[in-house]
């Protein structure tokens, strides 16, 4: 059901649709962000939808295109400021007081936090999807620590709190966020239907990388990897699909290790899956992950996968059958996957073909939606422990 209780109007009960509030901090082009999209778009054709947001972006653009009403939270920003983080509890709350929500669904790590305390202070039920946690290897120990305390603190906030990898999920009862009964596992999903068919055969291969040019993201160990190759003779050339604030670095990197007439920075693209389709080898070098969206995309468009063995990545590519998995900043390691794949058009091939069987057998954007709305359900209708 898509009810929340009843109201009464001209003498009779009529069930009340549920009214869902989503917070996100940040509106930019990314995995979590693709992830609200998709269930916003799904979820606004049966319940009263709401989105919550720092600043306009492209996330907005395309809620906005749906009808969905977009509110502004100006205090919710990614960094950690603590008297603007006031602010924001501040300005959530008044939001969450004027829509009245059945359910406060946060997503990314600071409106997690602000939503859940908001939440709380309004006594509405809150749901959080960690898109990867702050506290995971990888990311530098200040904020590692500054994560763990402030999710250690709200994890008792949220009703359920969603993790998008088993790997996520175990992380967190290892490190004491949550319990077995609130933690839950719900990896992304993606549209089956549409999206081209590549053909990792062609040669010469061509690579494609599509990620955000932050400090989560390893272009850097990518780059060294190509130079490398190109050392040894190998003809490799590769595409960037992103934006973001160290572009540039990487781009004055390409050019000092020789390699900028084999490497393409494409910046942020509106035909990803076309791009993905004329690509033969997909690649995602980083330094920590949730479960990457741009992954399963690939995966979907029949490519083979080389990726850093990080957070739930290993659930999504298993290694030597549709895709390699290599460790975190080891340029050689990288550099021999990639050959690998460079030198054989038909593992290419049987490890794209893998990786689409895989994709459609666990990974489909309607089993996600499912797992999701019965979270919605069991809250609304108070089943939760």
């Amino acid at each position: 059901m898509s009810v929340c209780g009843c109201m009464l109007r001209d003498g009779l009960l009529t069930p009340m649709k549920i009214r869902l509030l989503y917070l996100i901090t940040r509106p930019d082009l990314g995995g979590a962000q693709t992830h609200v999209l998709d269930l916003i778009r799904e979820f606004a054709c049966r319940y009263e939808v709401h989105l919550g947001v720092g600043c306009a972006g492209p996330l907005t653009d395309s809620v906005g295109q749906l009808g969905v009403p977009v509110h502004f939270l100006p205090s919710l920003i990614r960094s950690l400021n603590p008297w603007r983080d006031i602010r924001a509890i501040h300005e959530c709350s008044g939001l969450i007081q004027r829509l009245q929500p059945h359910l406060v669904h946060a997503h990314s790590s600071k409106a997690g936090i602000v939503g859940r305390v908001a939440a709380r202070r309004c006594r509405i039920p809150a749901v959080f999807t960690a898109h990867g946690w702050g506290f995971t290897a990888g990311t530098p120990i200040v904020r590692r620590l500054v994560a763990l305390t402030a999710e250690r603190l709200a994890a008792p906030l949220a009703q359920r709190l969603i993790c998008v990898s088993e790997s996520d999920r175990q992380l967190a009862l290892r490190f004491g966020v949550g319990t077995e009964a609130s933690l839950v596992t719900i990896r992304y999903g993606a549209v089956t239907d549409l999206a081209p068919r590549a053909d990792p055969t062609k040669h010469p291969p061509r690579l494609i990388m599509v990620a955000r040019f932050n400090e989560q993201k390893d272009q850097a160990t990518l780059l060294r990897a190509i130079a490398l190759l190109k050392g040894r003779g190998v003809e490799v050339h590769l595409d960037f699909v992103g934006s973001g604030p160290s572009l540039s670095m990487r781009k004055t990197l390409a050019e000092r290790l020789g390699i900028d007439e084999r490497v393409r920075f494409l910046g942020d693209r509106n035909d990803v899956p076309q791009l993905l389709a004329a690509a033969q080898v997909f690649v995602l070098s980083t330094h920590y992950e949730g479960l990457p969206i741009s992954i399963l995309e690939a995966m979907r468009a029949g490519l083979p996968v080389i990726a850093t063995r990080v957070g739930g990545v290993p659930e999504e590519v298993e290694d030597n059958v549709t895709g390699l998995l290599v460790p975190r900043a080891d340029v050689a390691a990288l550099a021999q996957a990639i050959f690998r794949l460079v030198d054989s058009p038909a593992l290419r091939a049987r490890m794209g073909n893998a990786g689409r069987a895989r994709f459609a057998a666990e990974f489909t954007q309607e089993r996600m939606l499912r797992q999701v709305d019965a979270i919605y359900q069991e809250v609304c209708d108070g089943k939760m422990p």
